[in-house]
């Protein structure tokens, strides 16, 4: 699944959408760029990572983590603010009888601060309308097989909330320092089409 999809289409309407804005004088391109660059500049997997490391050796901050993610974000220093308004930020914790993965069914929203630029399969239409309807074998298609006993929730991102995947902590891992279980941690895992 992961190389068979383009995010063209997508692509050419956001450029007709940013084309339209500059020509009726609503924004400038160098505005648009800058917007972007500050975005994107501390967005990388790496945020996401941080976050899980820090939730697989700090029971408390997992709790907290949990119970409310935009609060818990910071201790690390990072937030989910940018543009107009703060994106709520649920943290979903797999389980042994549970599995989490994450779409966006509408566009493709995404948590970029903490995951850094999607990938291209995420955007995609095949994957945006068949994780939900058929969220296991979509995820044999990346090589993660789910056991049968174990449920698949699907969430659904929006433009005011995102999700983020916290994997099970992989077995022999005990003992290793945070840098050591962030070196684990993929884009993949925290979107939930990889175990970590």
């Amino acid at each position: 699944m992961s190389g068979e999809h383009t995010s063209a289409p997508v692509a050419a309407r956001v450029r007709r959408l940013e084309e339209r804005l500059i020509d009726a004088g609503v924004v400038a391109e160098t505005q648009l760029d800058a917007v972007l660059a500050e975005l994107l500049a501390g967005a990388s997997p790496v945020n996401g990572a941080r976050i899980v490391a820090r939730a697989w050796s700090d029971a408390g901050f997992r709790e907290r983590l949990l119970a409310d993610a935009n609060t818990a974000l910071p201790e690390l220093g990072l937030s989910m603010a940018g543009g107009i308004q703060e994106q709520r930020l649920k943290v979903v914790a797999n389980t042994e009888d549970t599995h989490n993965v994450l779409v966006c069914t509408l566009c493709s929203c995404y948590p970029i601060g903490l995951l850094g630029p999607s990938p291209s399969w995420y955007k995609s239409e095949a994957y945006r309308s068949r994780v939900v309807r058929e969220p296991r074998a979509v995820l044999a298609e990346f090589g993660l097989e789910v056991p049968a006993g174990t449920a698949i929730t699907v969430w659904d991102s929006s433009a005011e909330s995102r999700y983020l995947v916290l994997p099970r902590r992989p077995d022999g891992t005990e003992g290793r320092t945070e840098a050591e279980l962030t070196a684990l941690v993929t884009r993949e895992g925290l979107i939930g089409t990889a175990a970590v």
